[in-house]
């Protein structure tokens, strides 16, 4: 696949830009802060980011919602197959999602690990509804978040290899924001993705979180939580001076979102029950403005 207008795998009918306009509108409808976050890269690795998100998307929707347990298997061993046709081929030739995907692991050099382990991550959720520590939700958070990071990356082009730890720190981060502004959502589904060893230690059951009784136990596990979040944000922010300025800018966009986040979830005194924290747009209007201007005065190494 090398022209833009080259039909896929010789196929008829959708072209490889029909592909990538799927995958643009698959992100734009879905996540919007995302879709946002990456629309002053080049146009070509935009494209890229879009099919990463689309095929992540696909994944998630193979075990989200209620559903068979079977057929939600069924899904994610389609997915693994998804993996195993974009690298090895044939790519179904009206697939959109692979179709993009497989021209930009040929465009960018995308490896097939990270997202052998985003299929991994998405695994875990069909038997795995508690963690019992820490470095067994780091293991989950590595594959769901640290993994696109890794393959997002990838499309963004660096050349220092320690770019590597640090987007998967800053997905790791990312993603623990998401475990903390999702907790009432996630229990109504019968999933905990807070340690156990956590709120043993903070006197926090079970019962307490499905009962939403907000609890100094519940504030301090939280508080955990976030110390957590900001130490891997720390880690993720070295990835600025490693990316270019357009990567560089849409990244820090990103990062910013997700910290205001954070931000607001603990001026709330990290109460979940009062809904899910999201920002009016034009909060994040301005977060993009001052991360653009940041960006700018970030040196390269």
């Amino acid at each position: 696949m090398t022209g833009d207008e080259a039909p896929a795998e010789g196929r008829r009918g959708m072209t490889v830009d029909e592909a990538y306009d799927r995958c643009r509108a698959i992100t734009r409808a879905e996540a919007r802060n995302f879709y946002f976050g990456f629309i002053l890269l080049p146009r070509e690795r935009r494209r890229g980011i879009h099919a990463l998100y689309a095929f992540s998307r696909l994944c998630d929707d193979s075990v989200d919602g209620a559903g068979d347990p079977d057929a939600k298997a069924a899904a994610v061993r389609a997915r693994r197959d998804d993996v195993e046709c974009v690298f090895a081929g044939p790519v179904p030739p009206d697939d959109p999602v692979l179709v993009a995907l497989a021209d930009a692991i040929q465009r960018f050099g995308i490896p097939r690990g990270p997202l052998d382990a985003l299929v991994d991550g998405v695994e875990m959720d069909l038997a795995t509804h508690r963690y019992p520590d820490w470095p067994s939700l780091k293991t989950y958070c590595d594959r769901v978040a640290g993994a696109v990071g890794v393959l997002s990356l990838h499309v963004f082009g660096f050349r220092d290899v320690a770019a590597v730890v640090h987007a998967e720190d800053l997905g790791v981060a990312m993603q623990v924001v998401n475990i903390m502004r999702d907790v009432q959502e996630d229990a109504g589904r019968d999933r905990i993705y807070l340690p156990a060893a956590d709120m043993a230690a903070h006197g926090v059951t079970e019962r307490d979180i499905h009962d939403d009784r907000m609890t100094r136990g519940i504030a301090s596990l939280m508080q955990q939580q976030a110390g957590r979040a900001h130490a891997y944000f720390a880690g993720g922010r070295r990835l600025l001076p490693l990316l270019d300025l357009r990567a560089r800018m849409c990244v820090q966009m990103l990062a910013a979102l997700y910290e205001e986040i954070l931000r607001r979830i603990e001026e709330r005194g990290f109460d979940y029950t009062r809904g899910r924290v999201s920002l009016p747009g034009r909060r994040k209007a301005a977060l993009m403005l001052g991360s653009i201007l940041r960006a700018l005065v970030t040196r390269r190494r």
